[in-house]
């Protein structure tokens, strides 16, 4: 089993672009470290980010959760080197220098002479059952940390996307509800005007009025929505809000192919929070077969050479010169029952992660089937509300009419308005959801590909617009 496809992680530290977005597509292998190159908080909220790449790179060197699963991935890493090297050839020498005395009966004068002794050993393990699971853990513990890693990557990126998104939204919203007012201010002009000469009843001018009223207090809680929205963006990707690059008009946003099931067997196939998951299920059965492994005899080569001239018994000797060839076999007999309890604790946490694993992809299931369908209900539902925005700006205009010609009533055109300009919103907020929902279900299902980040990017152009 294997992490699917993703970007080089050096890559991703030090120049995320939007041409370089093979977020979980290239090949699993190893992956560097990297030096840290975190940013200071007080620093980072002097800079200003305006397109989506800006926000990215920044967020990822920012990313207190993203250092985090670094770290597990160096520490995974490390211990799988460890695991590695208790299995090679070890080396050891010894050195050994003593001064030594003794005193004969017949001759009171003490004698004395220095003897030393040198052994360079050499061990390879042979068969070591524990050992062996040990290092098969410790790979499948690199595997998990990797898959973690890249997981936690797409949910900042997906996320980062979706703060510039809410910014933008808000930001279209405001413009809207400003040309709203405009529109409702004028009409209560020609109300006004039309009151003072007596030909429109008071009724429509407190209707007016309170439609001006009514406009006014959304401008002020869209203003409030739009600050919330770039505390958010500014908080997950740790710079300022600029003047932000704002979503073309005229485009087609990338719609969702296929059916549902397909976006579930590809989340089943290449999720990397499951298949993290996975990992750890394979690596608690390898527990169990390590913890077995303390029932099997251990097996290892030895070899030694050793110099010597120390005496025996304060007796010195002739220099000697040891080489030694053999095999050490350790057969455990009995450990007072704490075998037997840690094979039971591995199976129990292996249940455990069974268990885990089953809940991750029953959640996953129902994430990937909800994106999917949200997906296809804004496709929908931006298809029809630019229906209705064609629609009510015609009614708009020809109420306009209507009321100067004294054919329709003050109410009919400001009801109009209304339809208008919320229509405009809906159709705003129906785009940015598509483009949300298909980045969610396109994470949870591993498919997020340096295609989809290159047609984002697409998506977006400088904001010549003033707020």
């Amino acid at each position: 089993m294997r992490v699917p496809n993703t970007c080089s992680y050096l890559y991703l530290k030090f120049r995320i672009s939007l041409a370089l977005f093979p977020l979980l597509v290239l090949p699993h292998g190893y992956l560097a470290s990297a030096e840290n190159h975190s940013l200071d908080i007080q620093n980072s909220l002097t800079k200003y980010g305006s397109t989506l790449e800006d926000f990215f790179n920044a967020a990822i060197e920012y990313s207190p959760k993203l250092k985090i699963a670094e770290s597990r991935l160096d520490v995974s890493s490390d211990r799988k080197r460890i695991a590695q090297g208790r299995l090679l050839p070890q080396i050891s020498a010894t050195a050994n220098v003593s001064d030594n005395t003794f005193t004969n009966v017949s001759n009171p004068r003490p004698t004395g002479f220095t003897g030393e002794r040198y052994s360079v050993q050499l061990s390879q393990v042979l068969f070591d059952w524990g050992a062996f699971s040990s290092r098969k853990q410790a790979r499948l513990n690199a595997d998990q940390a990797e898959a973690e890693y890249y997981y936690e990557l797409a949910l900042l990126l997906t996320d980062v996307a979706d703060k510039y998104l809410n910014v933008l939204e808000a930001q279209d919203a405001l413009s809207s509800i400003a040309s709203e007012l405009e529109a409702v201010k004028n009409q209560l002009e020609q109300i006004q005007s039309l009151y003072e000469l007596q030909l429109t009843q008071v009724t429509d001018l407190y209707q007016a009025q309170a439609s001006l009223a009514s406009v006014q207090a959304e401008q002020l809680r869209l203003q409030s929505e739009l600050r919330l929205s770039e505390v958010q963006l500014r908080s997950v990707s740790g710079i300022e809000v600029d003047k932000l690059f704002s979503l073309k008009r005229d485009i087609d946003i990338p719609t969702v192919d296929q059916n549902v099931q397909y976006w579930i067997e590809e989340a089943r196939k290449n999720n990397q929070q499951i298949l993290a998951q996975q990992f750890a299920l394979e690596s608690a059965n390898e527990r169990i077969s390590e913890r077995k492994g303390a029932y099997m005899p251990r097996v290892a080569l030895i070899a030694q050479q050793q110099d010597s001239n120390v005496g025996f018994e304060n007796i010195p000797q002739l220099r000697t010169d040891n080489t030694f060839f053999g095999v050490n076999i350790s057969i455990p007999l009995y450990a007072g029952g704490s075998n037997k309890a840690a094979i039971s604790e591995a199976r129990n946490q292996f249940n455990i992660v069974e268990n885990q694993l089953r809940q991750l992809e029953l959640e996953t299931r129902e994430l990937v089937s909800s994106s999917y369908l949200l997906a296809q209900a804004s496709q929908e539902l931006t298809a029809a509300a630019q229906s209705l925005v064609d629609s009510t700006s015609v009614s708009a205009e020809a109420m306009q009419q209507g009321f100067e010609l004294g054919t329709v009533t003050n109410v009919d055109v400001l009801n109009s308005l209304r339809d208008q300009y919320q229509a405009e919103r809906e159709l705003q907020r129906a785009r940015y959801e598509q483009i949300k929902y298909t980045l969610i279900l396109k994470r949870e299902t591993g498919t997020l590909t340096n295609k989809d980040m290159i047609e984002l990017g697409e998506l977006f152009e400088e904001n010549s617009s003033e707020l």
